[in-house]
């Protein structure tokens, strides 16, 4: 695939997937589809152990395109995110987030699945799906996982966003630096050497009991999405107000 939504680089050991869709790394279906095809094409590469995730000076990524989460787009959109989603969190490689200003919605949640996510000390982080009339759905099955229940339900019932200090304090992150970059080397200076058989085996036992619900809780949150929550008034009233710029009108049904 040629790609023009991100940057693919292999360097083994290691291999980096930049978002490259100015000016906010704006997650829409061409890129889905890209990121599908890179995460297929670093996974056949057994001498690569680590996979870096990261975006550009101005954002990780704002999240998934806005406009289809219409209807009559929005099963097509959530499967083939998911299959993203799934593709990292299955991936073999220690897979790492960096993340650079602002990292939102479904750019938030594929920095939540990465094994190790690394932020600058400028970057906000936020569920704001909420304020469509929506739901994050990789987040509802998998943020209280990382940062508790308590934490999880004030991020995503809210859509209050938080900037990176208080991020690594509730555990969203690993660490912040004024260039994540520095972060990201560290721990690949760690990595380097070290056995990607092992590295993957360890990784799959590691996340063993996660995974069994993870699957399940995803699954669910994606059916009830679709077939309750798309059929309300006000889910399809918060996109379309998005769209034209105005402020929604909720009926509460």
């Amino acid at each position: 695939m040629d790609y023009t939504k991100i940057q693919l680089d292999i360097m083994p050991p290691v291999a980096r997937i930049t978002l490259n869709n100015p000016p906010l790394n704006v997650i829409d279906m061409p890129m889905m589809d890209e990121l599908l095809s890179a995460l297929v094409q670093v996974e056949e590469q057994p001498e690569v152990s680590a996979l870096v995730i990261g975006g550009t000076m101005r954002a990780f990524s704002a999240g998934v395109e806005v406009s289809i989460h219409t209807p009559d787009q929005v099963e097509a959109m959530l499967s083939r995110f998911h299959r993203v989603i799934h593709s990292v969190i299955t991936s073999k490689k220690v897979t790492i987030a960096s993340v650079k200003r602002h990292c939102l919605g479904g750019g938030a949640e594929l920095a939540l699945v990465c094994d190790l996510v690394y932020c600058s000390n400028d970057a906000v982080f936020g569920f704001p799906e909420i304020k469509l009339g929506c739901y994050p759905p990789v987040a509802v099955t998998a943020l209280a996982a990382v940062i508790g229940p308590r934490r999880a339900a004030d991020l995503i019932f809210t859509a209050r966003s938080v900037e990176a200090k208080e991020a690594l304090w509730m555990g969203l992150v690993n660490g912040t630096a004024a260039d994540p970059e520095t972060l990201v080397d560290d721990a690949l200076s760690r990595l380097r050497g070290l056995s990607p058989a092992t590295l993957a085996v360890t990784k799959k036992a590691f996340y063993a009991w996660d995974a069994m619900h993870f699957d399940k809780g995803l699954a669910r949150a994606e059916q009830i999405y679709h077939d309750e929550l798309m059929k309300t008034e006000d889910a399809q009233e918060g996109i379309q107000a998005y769209l034209e710029k105005r402020r929604p009108v909720w009926k509460g049904k």
